[in-house]
């Protein structure tokens, strides 16, 4: 194992010493229990988004705390979920008296442990709500879930809400907004190599030179099949085509198209991918009118990407474009 670490076993702690030093204009961090935190917040009157999940997904979730995203978010151990102390105490600090929305991805862990501790902020007076993101058609269920998996729609679910938040809708406006984006979002992803756990110090899983893993999750799980190494635009219509059948998409749609690396793979091939992703849209009538390409939820260093669709309306469009400033994520600022 290669990697850039001091103890495997601090990693997490290293890398958030790393980041409170990097962006102290953006975010502040905790170390007991860890969680990040918008700089400056709590930000009265405004509804506080709170997310987080393993760690090892960089720049997700703590990349996107800051002005017009997350207000906090909880870094578990590397591919291990927060536990109901970092999300109880990460709610409290963000709370700006106007609630706390919970962003959860649907792992199983997560959402035992974010219920647990939306319980206990409910238990202080705070009025907490929670949005489940289970984006994946690749599987109905994996090792880690009950039910489809949280994967990149995530981020477009934490961008729209957030904006929802910093324009100042109540809770209930930017829980139904969080809601209909999850129910207009899906994804799907491949892997060519597989991510080391730092811990562990050996990959998560076995892929020949010559193979691929379709569908897997962004722990490395098993997808829907193992498969020889096809050309980008060959992989790109095996992911494409089981996300258009599924919502389903349909000519006249218009669609954000997010094509995201998973740790290890150059922006060359992630734009050769995207190129093909638009023109199997355009020949299908569905207008791609926003796009997002890079790495943004990660899998350590594996080598892969993923594709999502988002069904696009007027409003969505608007929160979307709504000025974001966060470590991993800018404009309009």
């Amino acid at each position: 194992m290669k990697k850039i670490l001091n103890d495997p076993a601090d990693a997490v702690g290293d890398a958030l010493t790393g980041m409170a030093l990097a962006h102290p204009d953006l975010l502040a961090v905790s170390r007991d229990p860890d969680f990040v935190v918008r700089a400056g917040g709590p930000v009265e009157g405004r509804v506080a988004l709170v997310s987080g999940g393993g760690s090892g997904h960089e720049p997700l979730h703590g990349g996107y705390v800051g002005r017009g995203m997350l207000a906090a978010a909880c870094p578990g151990a590397v591919f291990t979920s927060p536990t109901p102390d970092q999300v109880e105490a990460a709610s409290k600090a963000a709370h700006g008296g106007a609630g706390v929305l919970h962003l959860v991805k649907n792992y199983t862990g997560d959402v035992l442990n974010f219920e647990t501790a939306a319980e206990l902020v409910a238990a202080d007076g705070i009025e907490v709500a929670s949005v489940l993101v289970d984006d994946d058609v690749a599987v109905k269920d994996s090792l880690y879930t009950a039910g489809r998996r949280g994967v990149g729609g995530t981020v477009l679910v934490e961008k729209i809400a957030g904006a929802a938040a910093e324009r100042g809708d109540d809770l209930a406006a930017v829980t139904a907004v969080a809601q209909r984006v999850v129910a207009q979002v899906r994804s799907m992803g491949v892997a060519l190599t597989s991510c080391t756990v730092p811990h562990a110090g050996r990959p998560t899983f076995e892929l020949g030179e010559d193979e691929m893993e379709v569908g897997i999750g962004i722990h490395g799980e098993p997808g829907r099949q193992r498969v020889p190494l096809e050309p980008a635009d060959a992989i790109v219509d095996r992911l494409l085509e089981p996300v258009l059948e599924d919502l389903p998409f349909a000519s006249g749609d218009r669609v954000l198209l997010f094509v995201n690396g998973m740790g290890g793979t150059p922006l060359l091939e992630l734009y050769i991918a995207y190129a093909r992703a638009e023109q199997v849209l355009r020949e299908r009538g569905i207008a791609v009118e926003r796009r997002l390409v890079g790495n943004y939820i990660t899998s350590l260093e594996m080598q892969g990407m993923s594709i999502s669709l988002l069904r696009l309306d007027d409003d969505l469009v608007e929160l979307w474009d709504a000025p974001v400033w966060t470590p991993a994520l800018r404009w309009g600022c």
